[in-house]
């Protein structure tokens, strides 16, 4: 990828994300990016590969984003604060109708989504639930399979918007909520206690 097609990636993401992905034609997107429709054609040869493109871009963005907070987090749970923080900002950001347009009219992409849900949101779970046994945050007879196959599945059931929909529900309200249910799971006292520390002073 040149920084051409890099630039009318991040840009792009920008328009779908907030004005969803099937309203948005490729003649709306060339005018937007202020190209003309054949340069944009000469970039992706039609609006699935430009949206499978997207994709790719933002999942290697994350998880950029999440391995840097497994390294800097001084412990699991300070990692998952982070991932949580990072998880409701983009979230905020993403019209309602962005996953449900994926899922309908881009199932190529959709795809691609879930398998970095099942594959690398689900693997760095279960380093993360490792990681707090080793630091005696959590409990030490967690099944860690299980839980992070039920933190992904958490995550689907908020974006999707049949169970929680939008707006009755936001979501960054949905997943703090189920945050720090997982959080109370998964802890034990010292984790636990640790982890109301760290909201109280996030709080000041």
């Amino acid at each position: 990828m040149n920084s051409k097609q890099k630039d009318i990636l991040e840009r792009a993401a920008k328009l779908y994300m907030k004005l969803g992905i099937r309203s948005v034609t490729m003649d709306d997107m060339a005018r937007h990016l202020g190209l003309s429709k054949k340069t944009l054609y000469n970039h992706f040869t039609d609006k699935s590969q430009l949206v499978k493109e997207i994709i790719r871009l933002r999942i290697a963005q994350d998880q950029a984003v999440c391995k840097s907070f497994a390294l800097k987090s001084k412990n699991a749970i300070d990692e998952l604060l982070h991932v949580s923080e990072f998880v409701i900002e983009s979230l905020s950001s993403i019209n309602t109708t962005v996953f449900h347009d994926l899922k309908k009219s881009h199932p190529d992409a959709w795809k691609i989504l879930e398998e970095h849900r099942f594959g690398f949101v689900y693997n760095q779970f279960v380093a993360n639930l490792q990681r707090g046994i080793d630091e005696g945050f959590y409990r030490s007879e967690i099944h860690k399979e299980i839980y992070a196959k039920l933190h992904v599945v958490n995550i689907d059931a908020i974006i999707n918007g049949t169970i929680f929909p939008w707006p009755e529900f936001k979501f960054e309200s949905v997943f703090l909520e189920t945050f720090r249910i997982h959080i109370r799971a998964i802890t034990n006292d010292k984790g636990l206690n640790y982890f109301k520390t760290q909201l109280l002073n996030t709080n000041k």
